[in-house]
């Protein structure tokens, strides 16, 4: 899993310390795991080309080394309708420091998870799950397991939510994918367990996940500034 482009992604991030959100979604989906459509758009023009190409409306990102929450510099517009939102968005970011793009990808709805890895010095890789979204510190709906992930412990993690029910169907409502959601965690675990002498910790924040699929939806990982992938 761990190959030549994961290696490149990561080494390219070493001196800032984090990985940016396009690189770091190019890394989960080269490890198999799904993300929205998205580009990283360096230049108006690709930005609208690609906006035009998936249908709106879309999500615009500031990409910039200097903003490791994009919410807090105004960094994040959501539900853009058309071309003229889409180039005032641009223009605004522009203006925030640091400054290297904006990442533009295809809107996409479903439940909403978080998923995250911490490194504990003393036991290893630690793997987070439960409800996600803007919402994660109000519902404190989450669970913890040390990686690696097997299958049991997916579904383990899954019953062990308050809001498990969201999940696997509820009042007519048909749920996620299960599947698709324990191939998206064993598959992050196993990863995880790779990066592991690489990482800090790992958050993606929100996991989408519909009746069809699961997407990384967003994604940030901090490096161990102690270690290189060479």
């Amino acid at each position: 899993m761990l190959n030549q482009e994961i290696e490149n992604i990561l080494a390219a991030a070493r001196d800032q310390g984090w990985v940016l959100e396009p690189e770091a979604k190019r890394l989960f989906s080269l490890a198999g795991m799904d993300t929205p459509q998205f580009i990283w758009a360096k230049e108006l023009g690709e930005a609208l080309d690609f906006a035009g190409q998936i249908g709106y409306p879309v999500v615009a990102k500031v990409v910039s080394p200097q903003a490791l929450h994009k919410s807090d510099v105004g960094g994040v517009a959501a539900g853009l309708e058309n071309e003229a939102q889409l180039s005032q968005t641009f223009s605004r970011f522009k203006e925030i420091e640091g400054f290297a793009g904006m990442l533009v990808e295809e809107m996409v709805s479903g439940v909403e998870l978080i998923v995250g890895a911490k490194v504990d010095y003393q036991f290893g890789p630690v793997i987070l799950f439960g409800i996600g979204g803007t919402g994660v510190e109000i519902y404190q709906d989450t669970t913890l397991r040390m990686a690696p992930l097997q299958k049991e412990d997916v579904v383990s993690m899954i019953k062990s939510l308050k809001a498990h029910q969201l999940l696997e169907g509820y009042r007519g409502s048909g749920g996620v994918n299960l599947e698709e959601l324990s191939r998206t965690l064993i598959t992050f675990s196993s990863l995880v367990m790779e990066l592991k002498q690489l990482i800090e910790s790992v958050d993606l924040n929100p996991v989408i996940c519909s009746p069809q699929k699961c997407l990384v939806a967003d994604a940030r990982i901090i490096l161990n500034k102690g270690r290189s992938p060479d």
